[in-house]
């Protein structure tokens, strides 16, 4: 159980994120959208893999975690969720699914940034268990994806659109 503390910096970090501009929109939810981003996860993790085959693990490592992003955005589409930052959108799905759930890709992201902006990569062993656990996240988002019902859907973005209410009131 998360302390209350803590819970609510993460619901004032949410609230944030429904003000600016790129935040968190709810729309109507859009399955194919979904299953695109889902198919380009998929997709991006082949090409993770073939990086980091090659050798190339600064490349893998950013790739890596653009896999898991597109698994993670494919399910904000599914319900209808719309979000272009990355930090919003890992937070609203953390919000909704708990922390656990985005605990991989977090982790991961920081490791894209220390490749991408500090050239600062992983040895070979490590990148090849961050790839392990990329597969793992993208089938634990495809499986979230393809066996959500209504109900799960309509509870989830009643969830963000209380957060986003209240912070209306409060401005």
């Amino acid at each position: 159980m998360r302390c209350g503390g803590r819970m609510e910096k993460e619901n004032k970090k949410l609230k944030w994120c429904f003000g600016i501009k790129g935040g968190l929109k709810i729309l109507e939810p859009n399955e194919r959208l979904a299953r695109s981003y889902l198919n380009e996860a998929k997709q991006s993790l082949e090409r993770a893999e073939k990086n980091f085959n090659d050798g190339d693990l600064l490349w893998a490592t950013v790739v890596i975690y653009y896999a898991e992003y597109y698994a993670l955005y494919s399910f904000l589409q599914r319900i209808g969720v719309k979000c272009e930052n990355h930090a919003c959108s890992i937070l609203a799905a953390s919000f909704i699914l708990g922390s656990e759930k985005t605990q991989t890709i977090n982790k991961h992201k920081d490791k894209r940034i220390d490749a991408q902006y500090y050239m600062r990569v992983d040895k070979e062993e490590k990148v090849k268990q961050t790839l392990r656990e990329a597969k793992i996240f993208v089938a634990l988002f495809d499986d979230l994806v393809s066996n959500i019902g209504e109900e799960e859907i309509n509870s989830y973005r009643a969830s963000l659109k209380k957060v986003r209410e209240d912070n209306k009131n409060t401005v």
